[in-house]
C-alpha cells in the first residue's frame, strides 16, 4: 500500500494527550492511522481504539497498525454514535480521544470518491459510501434557496446565491454529473475579479456539499457531547478542526463546559445550574509551526483545542 497521508499536529497532538501507560485511548478518525501510529510509538503499552465509517480508511489503518494488533481495535462507524459503538465492545470509559475533522488527503486524492475539484469524477462526496444522501442529489434536485443557503451557510461563499442560481440554470439543460461539470457552472457563476484572487473558486461550494452529504456539523455536535461522558477523570479530549464553522462549535462547546454562570447579572444566587465539567489545556488554539505549513499546505488551517475532564 502507498501512503501519503501526513498526520497534522501529530507531536503537538500526542503532547496533549498525555499517554498514560496502559490506558485506553479512541480515535474517532483513524484514517489512515498517522495519529494512532505515532500515539502507540510514543506509548507502546496503551490500548487503542480506531473509529471510520470509510472501509478503505480502515484497511489502510490495519495494515498500517499490525505492529500493533494485539492493542488495536478498529471499528467501523460514523462517530456520532461514539458510545454505541465503544459499548458493542465492551467499553465505558476512556483516557483519551481525539477527533481530528480533516478531511483524508487519501480520500482527496482519490479523484473516484468525488471530493476534489481538481479531479473530474462522479458527484459523491459520501466519507461513508453506503450512505443514502450523496453531492449528485444535492446538485441536480436540491432548490436554488436550498443550495444557496448550504454554500452561504456550510461553505461561507459570498457568490452562494449566484452559483445556486447558474446550477439550476445548467441542470434545466442537462443534469451536472461529474466534480468537472460543477467546477465549470461555478466558474462561470464567480466573477472573473473574484477568480483572480488565488484561491480556486469551487473551493468553498465543494466544502459545503461535502459538509451537507455528511452532516459533519451535526455529527460533530453529537460526538463531542458523548466523548466528554465517555472520559474518564482526568481524560483529555483533543479535537483537531479545519474550518471556522467547526472551530466555532468546538469551541462554544468546550466553554459551555466551564461552567460559567449564565444568569443575568444582579440575581442574589445563581439559577442557571451550570457547573463546571472541563478545564481548558490550551487556551488558545494550537496551530501547525510555519515548517508543518511548508512541508504540508494541507494544515495551514488546521487548530487544536483540548480539554481535560475534572
Amino acid at each position: 500500500m502507498q501512503f501519503g497521508h501526513e498526520p497534522v499536529l501529530l507531536q503537538e497532538t500526542i503532547d496533549a494527550l498525555a499517554l498514560k501507560p496502559g490506558e485506553l485511548y479512541v480515535d474517532c478518525t483513524v484514517g489512515a492511522a498517522g495519529h494512532s501510529l505515532g500515539m502507540l510509538a510514543t506509548e507502546p503499552t496503551i490500548k487503542l481504539i480506531g473509529i471510520d465509517q470509510d472501509e478503505v480508511a480502515l484497511e489502510r489503518a490495519k495494515y498500517r497498525l499490525a505492529t500493533y494488533a494485539r492493542q488495536v481495535t478498529l471499528l467501523k462507524g460514523n462517530f456520532r454514535h461514539l458510545q454505541s459503538l465503544l459499548a458493542e465492545v465492551g467499553v465505558t470509559e476512556a483516557a483519551g480521544i481525539l477527533i481530528d475533522l480533516g478531511v483524508s488527503s487519501l480520500q482527496l486524492d482519490e479523484g473516484e470518491r468525488g471530493f476534489s475539484y481538481h479531479q473530474d469524477a462522479r458527484l459523491d462526496m459520501r466519507m461513508d459510501r453506503s450512505g443514502p444522501l450523496d453531492a449528485w442529489t444535492i446538485v441536480n434536485t436540491y432548490s436554488e434557496e436550498e443550495l444557496g443557503k448550504i454554500i452561504w451557510e456550510y461553505g461561507e461563499e459570498k457568490w452562494a446565491a449566484r452559483i445556486s442560481q447558474f446550477i439550476v440554470a445548467e441542470r434545466q439543460r442537462r443534469p451536472i454529473d461529474t466534480t468537472g461539470d460543477l467546477v465549470a457552472v461555478i466558474k462561470k457563476a464567480v466573477p472573473a475579479g473574484a477568480r483572480a484572487q488565488g484561491k480556486h473558486p469551487a473551493r468553498r461550494t465543494f466544502q459545503a456539499l461535502r459538509i451537507a452529504v455528511n452532516d459533519e456539523l451535526g455529527a460533530l455536535t453529537d460526538v463531542l457531547r458523548q466523548a466528554v461522558a465517555l472520559l474518564k477523570p482526568g481524560g483529555r479530549l483533543a479535537v483537531i478542526t479545519f474550518h471556522s464553522l467547526e472551530d466555532r462549535l468546538v469551541k462554544d462547546y468546550f466553554q459551555e463546559l466551564l461552567g460559567k454562570c449564565t444568569c443575568p447579572p444582579g440575581l442574589p444566587v445563581c439559577v442557571c445550574g451550570r457547573q463546571q465539567v472541563v478545564e481548558l489545556v490550551n487556551r488558545k488554539p494550537i496551530v501547525p509551526s510555519p515548517r508543518e505549513v511548508e512541508t504540508n499546505p494541507r494544515s495551514r488551517s488546521a487548530k487544536l483545542r483540548v480539554v481535560e475532564k475534572l
